[in-house]
């Protein structure tokens, strides 16, 4: 059985530095869920690449419920993510770390739940805290203990996709509270509460959202972003994993 899980995004497609013992396709009333399972000091690590390992899925048609039941139905209790976003913020450049707190969800077309048929025990999920306070305090410790700046607090817009965002919806995300913006945390975060894991996510800024630089969001320059923070990202993991497994930072 695997405790912990990570769910990679854009740029983060496989668990660099961690063997690989198999690999599952876990199947289920939603799909089916292609899982890495890495083993780290005794403890089994199910990894899902959200958009597949090739980016072959756009935003609105990744099966987020195949894959969160995927990752109860092999044990997984605590779950760290990773997005690419845009900065809503002049202060907030791209190459930052945010952890976020909050959600503000602008999605239209997506099945958000598990509860989408009668079902006499069906329950309305409390999302107070959407993204778990014990989750987000090990990613904090594991920050500090390794010196990986990171923003503490962030509200995640979420955005239908695949299109990035016109300038005029930009503006409307920053008036509202918005600090990123993106396309993927939700359902995932929603599904995750309703599935009793603790979820947390680790976002990474790529870009400014449109109409607050001059010029237009390209996603190869928001790879080429990601690809650059992504060695933070992972010694963050790392370290959070060991606070998880072992009680402890090694």
């Amino acid at each position: 059985m695997a405790k912990f899980g990570i769910i990679g995004g854009t740029g983060f497609y496989r668990l660099e530095g961690l063997p690989i013992v198999r690999e599952e396709d876990v199947t289920n009333k939603y799909g089916t869920a292609r899982v890495s399972i890495a083993e780290y000091k005794g403890s089994e690590i199910a990894f899902v690449p959200r958009h597949g390992v090739s980016h072959s899925l756009p935003p609105h048609i990744v099966n987020y419920r195949a894959n969160i039941k995927a990752m109860k139905d092999l044990g997984v209790e605590y779950i760290m993510s990773t997005a690419a976003v845009g900065s809503l913020h002049m202060l907030l450049p791209p190459g930052e770390l945010v952890l976020l707190s909050q959600f503000i969800d602008w999605t239209r077309r997506r099945i958000g739940t598990f509860f989408d048929e009668e079902d006499p025990n069906f329950r309305h999920v409390d999302v107070t805290e959407p993204f778990s306070g014990f989750l987000r305090e090990k990613i904090l410790k594991a920050a500090k203990a390794r010196d990986i700046h990171i923003h503490p607090y962030g509200t995640y817009v979420s955005a239908e996709g695949p299109r990035f965002e016109t300038p005029a919806e930009i503006s409307m995300m920053r008036l509202v509270g918005g600090d990123v913006v993106g396309m993927t945390i939700v359902p995932e975060v929603v599904l995750a509460n309703e599935a009793d894991i603790n979820y947390a996510t680790v976002t990474v800024t790529t870009n400014y959202g449109a109409g607050m630089l001059p010029g237009k969001v390209r996603h190869e320059e928001v790879g080429g972003i990601f690809a650059e923070a992504k060695g933070r990202l992972e010694r963050l993991f790392m370290a959070t994993l060991d606070i998880l497994v072992e009680g402890q930072l090694t």
